[in-house]
């Protein structure tokens, strides 16, 4: 039975945080369009990197300068609100395992630096649940309701 109500990401979109982005500032490490949703974590001063599988989730991009500063790509970061992911399992074995409301995520299987989401970013439930620094949770399972892996839901940090 279709759900008649989803909590869904909020709107409008929350403020954006302009920083550097990458892992350094030569051509290789720039981020193009294709980095946008993917999960960032703080790795430098003012800048962000891509998260692997398991990071913690400090935010994820929303827009990317085709302009550089000192080599560094510039965007925006989002780190606050709701967003919209797909569940991949537990941390400790992804790709099985569910997910509940109110669990604690982290990164999911992360998507390789230079290749587009084809779907939402993936998630896992976290291994160990309420310690992280920066703690998104799950608010709701989506519109199959499962928390299975491959199903759409929706987290928000707290």
């Amino acid at each position: 039975m279709a759900r008649a109500f989803l909590m869904q990401e909020t709107t409008p979109a929350p403020v954006a945080k302009t920083a550097r982005l990458g892992a350094g500032n030569t051509s290789n490490d720039r981020f193009d369009e294709k980095e946008i949703g993917k999960f960032v974590k703080l790795v430098g001063e003012s800048r962000y990197d891509l998260c692997a599988a398991g990071n913690e989730i400090e935010g994820h991009i929303v827009g990317i300068e085709e302009a550089t500063q000192g080599g560094f790509t510039i965007g925006s970061v989002v780190d606050r609100q709701r967003k919209t992911v797909v569940f991949d399992g537990l941390q400790a074995t992804p790709g099985t395992g569910t997910v509940a409301v109110g669990d604690y995520v982290v990164t999911g299987t992360a998507v390789a630096k230079g290749t587009k989401l084809t779907n939402y970013a993936r998630v896992c439930k976290a291994t160990s649940q309420g310690t992280q620094n920066y703690k998104w949770r799950v608010v709701s399972l989506g519109p199959v309701g499962t928390g299975a892996v491959g199903t759409v839901g929706l987290i928000e940090r707290l």
